[in-house]
């Protein structure tokens, strides 16, 4: 396994394979700039290198889509893959296995060192002029400029005992303030919480365009106490270098591109919002009154390059650096109460309301329960989960299907829920507001009902008088298959 260790390395990687497009021609931060990374994710073209940007001072640049998926068939995950070490050609299961299987392993802590690259800019106090950097205008309902939307918040809890790296979005306020998204009921809201208590500001550093690998561990829906950075560690098998922040006591990335270090205010409030979301919505103006992050300094590369998300309808990073965290923790949780699990698979093109939880073939008989049984079992362990927090529905089926194709998935979904009892109801769980089919009550409280679409077939069939499937890979016999792939281009077909 390969740790790139910095965005540049990353961004050098993806050039080699054709996922960078560099962008020489000027283009407006207001706006065009976000348009043309969302339509680069409707095409899945090379992720956009913006090299010359309206008013914004020559160097600064802009990284657009740098997790989003490959037109490249064989290549198809390879920035999902590349950031986490693997092959450019390795499938979802394969990037879920990975992240799964160091969930076992004891954190590495990271390696402090005395200097490093995000610290070759210093500007502390009155010289902090957010405004230089190439903050865009993404959507046209969007309520301001959202400098961090791909960026790493670094918090401590004031005892020291637990340090949080997590994406929550940030927007221009003014040159020296950010309005902060800071739930209450997640990791970040919850430390927050903590120097609230103790009539402090909370100290905060947010590393913009860090190595590619720790935007999918601050996705991660890791417990509580767990330490995003040491999990890192023990997913590389080394500790990520970090270096001290100018102004408050954080460590943050040593090879980050940029880094706002700051003091989140429990009394200033400042408008935040709309913005358009991960499940392909942006709601009506005004936004609402959010906290505010009094910076005290920035630190940057030279020539940095700011990550940017266009988040909205699927696929685009929300989808990958959350779907595929989230679906390899309910894969380590799921399998850690010995349940006979073969993967598991957040649906992207479903916006992650889905997520597929596959069984191994032989689980009727392993377990002794009927399907209903074990689809109450799997909503048990998932929905109270940190991971299950925003998973809606899921669905339950057999590991004869391809869970990462959604063809597969929309088909085995069809065919084998039954439209009477096919559904397990989980009601009052704890759920993200975001979802448009929540009611007003129900976003209040962060509360709703969840389901379990329960596609098993295999405990209402014996062995051997199971329903076979009938496609190309499983229809005909394996020579038959092979003679067919071989004459190929010999029948006519390119």
């Amino acid at each position: 396994m390969r740790h790139i260790a910095s965005l540049r390395e990353f961004v050098a990687e993806l050039e080699a394979i054709g996922e960078i497009q560099p962008i020489g021609q000027e283009v407006d931060w207001n706006l065009e700039m976000g348009a043309i990374i969302r339509r680069s994710y409707d095409l899945r073209a090379p992720a956009p290198l913006f090299n010359a940007i309206t008013g914004i001072e020559p160097g600064f640049r802009v990284l657009g889509a740098p997790g989003g998926l490959s037109g490249q068939a064989a290549l198809r995950y390879a920035r999902v893959a590349l950031a986490l070490g693997l092959s450019a050609d390795a499938g979802g299961l394969e990037i879920i296995e990975a992240l799964a299987a160091a969930r076992a392993r004891p954190g590495i802590p990271p390696r402090l060192v005395a200097e490093g690259a995000c610290q070759e800019n210093v500007l502390i106090g009155d010289d902090v002029d957010l405004m230089r950097f190439p903050t865009p205008w993404i959507h046209g309902g969007d309520g301001g400029r959202y400098i961090n939307t791909y960026g790493i918040n670094i918090v401590r809890t004031p005892d020291g005992r637990w340090t949080n790296w997590s994406i929550n979005r940030m927007m221009l306020a003014d040159a020296k303030r950010l309005a902060c998204l800071i739930p209450p009921n997640q990791h970040l809201g919850m430390i927050d919480a903590e120097w609230k208590q103790r009539g402090e500001r909370t100290p905060i550093a947010v590393a913009l365009g860090a190595e590619p690998g720790l935007a999918y561990v601050a996705g991660m829906p890791l417990p509580a106490e767990i330490s995003e950075s040491d999990y890192m560690g023990a997913y590389f098998g080394e500790p990520i270098d970090v270096v001290a922040c100018q102004t408050i006591d954080l460590q943050v990335p040593a090879s980050a591109e940029i880094v706002i270090e700051g003091y989140v205010s429990h009394d200033e409030t400042a408008m935040e919002g709309p913005m358009g979301e991960y499940a392909g919505y942006v709601a009506p103006p005004p936004g609402t009154l959010k906290p505010v992050l009094e910076v005290t300094a920035v630190t940057y590369r030279n020539q940095p390059i700011l990550p940017v998300v266009a988040a909205g309808k699927p696929v685009e990073e929300d989808h990958t650096v959350w779907g595929l965290p989230h679906a390899a923790e309910m894969l380590h949780e799921l399998r850690s109460a010995d349940l006979p699990v073969a993967g598991c698979w957040m649906v992207l093109e479903s916006a992650n309301s889905w997520l597929v939880v596959a069984v191994r073939g032989d689980w009727h008989e392993r377990l002794g329960i009927g399907s209903r049984d074990l689809a109450q079992r799997v909503g048990d362990i998932v929905f109270p989960s940190k991971a299950g927090f925003g998973i809606p529905k899921i669905l339950l089926m057999e590991d004869n299907v391809d869970i990462t194709d959604v063809n597969d998935v929309v088909w085995a979904f069809g065919s084998r829920a039954h439209p009477g009892h096919g559904e397990i109801y989980f009601a009052e769980e704890a759920t993200t507001n975001l979802p448009i089919f929540l009611d007003d009550a129900e976003k209040h409280v962060f509360r709703g009902t969840k389901v379990v679409h329960n596609c098993l077939l295999n405990d209402h069939y014996p062995p051997g008088t199971r329903p076979g499937v009938v496609s190309f890979r499983d229809g005909w016999p394996r020579e038959i298959q092979q003679r067919v792939l071989e004459h190929w281009h010999a029948y006519g077909y390119r």
